[in-house]
């Protein structure tokens, strides 16, 4: 053995829970103080060296001499990286050494050491010992799966010191300090060989039977049980790193979310019992999830969230005409409910239902009084809803539950104050799921939505505040309690003049700015309006006229794109001319529509859903002996009518000089695959079998609509805004209406008025005399629509009865 000599004083790194061996490069993490100014001490000198020694307690902070191995291990430092409060550095071994004694405390401990020579020791014996801790080491690799594609054979080619083998191997086990100490402080080959030899067969053993459990084990472990394995294990791992439970993280963020947002009383009592619940709660139990999402929900409801009303009225007044031309009875209602709302803040917004064919502004009006209060809009259709958890919500005791629409929309608006427009509620279904309907009742009812309970919610929200508007097609599919509660504004069909301004103000301008055209690029001239809404559409709305502008709109920038001018005349813009060439022929010719009659014939109006509409009701003689016959999807009402009609018209022939009235006739409405029904074609049906009877025709200009009785009383009807205007759009200025109906005619636009002429009628006779030429069928052609005032009054006399 050779001569020893201690040497002076190393910079000290006490380690608390690893030994360095000589030749093996390993990083350390080092935080004490003391450390610290050791290894810069060991930087600043020459040769970089330090002293590494295991302490016996991990857990002091402030070791001595006598609190640590005797055995240490002199390093050179390799690497060192330096962070806030740390030193990252990488060590290697170069020798063992003996601590002899300190030689200075401070700012670091120096310590002087004697260096331990390496064992030299040799033989069969040795030999031996490293042979079958090599193939100790190959098993154990096999069994614990470390390092699979390393091959260990080269490895050990590699290294002839048998020592040098121990630490390698003993490096890369996890073995505790005392253990990895006793491997430094061997004194001979043999020694390690064996220590290491004991301490790798103890490991292998271990892997053994952990391989014979996993294996005996995996065929029986559902996947349950190793979720619950691999959760145990990450949590074992997370208190070892200092880490909180991802659960019990989770659920104290609830808690502060809960602390910090504002609830009332009643709601917070709930909530603190389901977070109580939670917590208790397996994150593996299916129902924890319920529970989390149901609370998530509780947090994102504005509780007490509103937004503050603007109730300037003439700013309110003012959007509303930016926003829609004409509707001025709709813009005043709206006006009164806001200077209702301006005295009393605390007043109840009604229920408003707007009714009218689609088209005519509807959705867009809910809107605008959303922008003129200042309140968050939402919105949703409910046309087709069939299933009452849809507003109500889903129990949660259901998988895939969710809150109801209702609660969403007010989620998404995030206060309890917004303006929530249901749309299509006319349009709601009903099977045996539920009728939506029913729910709508409570939560349209001002005097119950104070205290809303969704059945996924399952706690009162109030929803008082919140300005519902519904918009429908018709109201003849809405259940009559459910009508009750709403105030219904209707909005009838534009006439001609309007849809031209509202063209001109808001379709047009739209249209260009989405082509991306401006005004002298794309220009549209009143008279090409006129002759799109004329030519090319028939509705009540405008939605079809801005279709047929956005087509145009996308075919002038096609033409442009091509070279070409938008118009058929450079720098004209598009002319009437110009939309056969898009569009095709036109689809509406008006005027020559069914301009002379033959007797039996005669022109009736009707209300649908898309507004009014022109029908043609026509008869013809059967041979004798057969009865009324009725044709042309008609429905029980109108079957009816046209019965009433011939009864009458029958049982005052004599009075009406009608000597060949009988009941063989065919009544025949054209568009037969069309549903049609209503009393309102009474009249129209009387005129048409008396014209019929008579030989004479009916007037072309002339249309009529009213219910008629068996007395010749003719009844009011409704829709009388929208019959008028689909008489105008077909050309036809003669009106006759129901006397009793005179009071809707305020509902028309002056311009309107003024271009028809209306005939009221009281008695039957008197739409017989309004209508029916005073001239025989074979003259009927030859003159045309004329006929003179007095040539009406012996049919009109003989009509009534005396």
């Amino acid at each position: 053995m050779s001569e020893t000599v201690a040497t002076a004083g190393l910079p000290l790194i006490p380690l608390r829970n690893s030994v360095l061996y000589p030749t093996l490069t390993m990083p350390f993490s080092i935080g004490r103080t003391a450390s610290v100014a050791a290894v810069e001490a060991a930087l600043a000198s020459e040769d970089k060296l330090v002293l590494v020694v295991a302490q016996r307690d991990p857990d002091n902070d402030d070791p001595g001499l006598g609190d640590l191995h005797p055995v240490g291990t002199k390093a050179v430092l390799r690497h060192v990286s330096r962070g806030e409060n740390t030193v990252q550095a990488i060590l290697q071994g170069v020798e063992r050494v003996r601590l002899d004694s300190v030689v200075s405390t401070y700012p670091y401990v120096t310590v002087a050491v004697t260096p331990i020579p390496a064992a030299s020791d040799s033989g069969t014996q040795v030999e031996a010992l490293a042979g079958e801790l090599k193939d100790l080491a190959r098993k154990f690799q096999t069994l614990a799966h470390i390092a699979p594609q390393l091959d260990l054979a080269q490895v050990f080619s590699a290294v002839d010191d048998p020592t040098q083998l121990v630490y390698m191997i003993a490096a890369a086990l996890v073995l505790k300090v005392p253990e990895a100490q006793s491997l430094l402080e061997a004194a001979t080959r043999a020694e390690a060989l064996r220590l290491l030899l004991t301490h790798l067969s103890h490991e292998v053993q271990v892997w053994e039977v952990r391989n014979e459990i996993a294996t005996s084990a995996q065929s029986e472990m559902s996947r349950e049980q190793r979720e619950y394995l691999l959760r145990q294990q990450m949590r074992a791992i997370q208190e070892q790193l200092g880490d909180k439970n991802p659960e019990q993280a989770e659920v104290a963020e609830l808690r502060r979310r809960f602390d910090e947002a504002k609830l009332p009383d009643d709601i917070r009592k709930e909530a603190d019992k389901e977070l109580g619940r939670l917590e208790r709660l397996p994150s593996a139990a299916p129902e924890y999830q319920v529970v989390r999402s149901h609370l998530e929900l509780v947090l994102e409801l504005p509780w007490t969230a509103l937004t503050d009303d603007n109730l300037d009225l003439a700013r309110a007044r003012e959007i509303l005409n930016e926003d829609h031309f004409g509707l001025s009875e709709v813009k005043d209602r709206i006006l009164e409910q806001l200077a209702v709302m301006r005295r009393n803040p605390e007043s109840k917004a009604p229920i408003l239902c707007f009714v009218g064919p689609p088209g005519v502004g509807k959705t867009s009006l809910g809107q605008s009084i959303a922008r003129a209060l200042g309140r968050k809009f939402e919105h949703f259709s409910l046309g087709g809803l069939h299933d009452e958890a849809e507003l109500r919500g889903h129990r949660r005791t259901y998988v895939g539950a969710m809150p109801g629409r209702i609660i969403q929309a007010v989620r998404r608006a995030g206060v309890r104050n917004p303006m929530l427009l249901l749309d299509e509620i006319d349009k709601l279904g009903q099977d045996f799921r539920g009728d939506p309907a029913a729910a709508l009742l409570e939560i349209l009812d001002p005097a119950q939505n104070n205290s809303f309970r969704d059945n996924y919610l399952d706690l009162p929200f109030d929803l008082s505040k919140v300005f519902f508007v519904t918009t429908a097609n018709s109201l003849d599919t809405i259940p009559r309690p459910l009508l009750d509660r709403m105030e219904v504004i209707r909005l009838s069909g534009y006439s001609e003049e309007e849809k031209l301004e509202i063209a001109r103000r808001y379709l047009a301008p739209r249209r260009r700015k989405e082509a991306g055209f401006s005004d002298e690029e794309f220009p549209l001239s009143d008279e090409t309006l006129r002759a799109l809404i004329r030519r090319y559409t028939r509705e009540s709305g405008v939605r079809e006229l801005e279709r047929v502008i956005a087509r145009l709109a996308s075919k002038a920038a096609l033409r442009l794109a091509e070279g070409k001018s938008v118009g058929s005349e450079p720098g004209q813009g598009v002319a009437p001319a110009d939309l056969e060439e898009v569009f095709g022929p036109e689809r509406f010719r008006i005027e020559e529509a069914r301009r002379n009659f033959p007797a039996g014939v005669a022109t009736g109006l009707a209300w649908t859903e898309t507004g009014g509409e022109v029908l043609y009701v026509e008869a013809l003689r059967l041979p004798e002996g057969r009865e009324l016959l009725l044709t042309g999807q008609l429905g029980d009402v109108m079957q009816e009518s046209a019965r009433a009609a011939l009864s009458y018209v029958l049982a005052h022939s004599e009075e009406l000089g009608l000597e060949h009235a009988a009941a063989n006739v065919h009544v025949h409405v054209p568009a037969g695959a069309t549903p049609k029904d209503g009393p309102s074609a009474g009249v129209t049906m009387a005129t048409v079998l008396c014209s019929l009877f008579s030989g004479r025709p009916v007037r072309s200009d002339t249309a009529m609509t009213g219910e008629v009785t068996l007395t010749g009383l003719v009844l009011p009807v409704g829709g009388i805004k929208e019959k008028c205007l689909a008489a105008r759009r077909a050309g036809i200025r003669r009106i006759i209406l129901p006397k009793d109906n005179a009071k809707d005619l305020r509902e028309l636009p002056d311009e309107v008025r003024a271009d028809l002429e209306l005939i009221l009628a009281e008695h039957v006779g008197d739409v017989f005399g309004a209508a029916i030429q005073e001239v025989g069928p074979a003259t009927a052609a030859a003159t045309g629509n004329e006929i003179a005032e007095s040539d009406q009054a012996p049919l009109t006399q003989a009509a009534r009865p005396a």
